[in-house]
């Protein structure tokens, strides 16, 4: 169980994999559930950013949409201020402030995010990913 008080103001990131909160089994089966967690600034998000955010937490899938590998560097933006969601595959970096956009590289799309909620203490998820995980297929 991840607390709040887990994550350092500012990163780095922790990965982890939700947990069903019924069943209370973690749903590690496949690498399409990692997801990474940060605690940023609250006034550095947008808008829609801060509605899937909880106590200045977020949540995004840990697969890169561009070749579906794993998103593990938090780096200086090749473009932009901040740390980044970088992936080391094809150098795609994501804002997290900003809906996981895409501020360099080759991804296609944004980083899926993962709404949160603080119940009893505990981060826990709100609902379904924003938007479909990993690569999305041509046909």
């Amino acid at each position: 169980m991840i607390k709040p008080d887990d994550l350092a103001l500012g990163g780095p990131p922790v990965h982890a994999w939700p947990r069903d909160p019924k069943s209370a089994v973690i749903r590690d089966g496949s690498r399409l559930n990692e997801i990474i967690l940060v605690k940023l600034d609250p006034n550095d998000f947008d808008e829609e950013t801060r509605s899937f955010a909880a106590d200045n937490i977020l949540a995004y899938s840990a697969i890169c949409t561009h070749a579906g590998c794993s998103v593990t560097e938090w780096a200086k933006a090749t473009n932009a201020d901040g740390n980044v969601f970088k992936c080391p595959c094809h150098n795609s970096e994501f804002d997290p402030r900003h809906g996981a956009e895409i501020v360099f590289g080759p991804a296609p799309r944004r980083l899926p995010a993962l709404p949160l909620a603080i119940v009893d203490g505990a981060l826990v998820i709100s609902g379904p990913f924003t938007r479909k995980v990993g690569v999305l297929s041509a046909g």
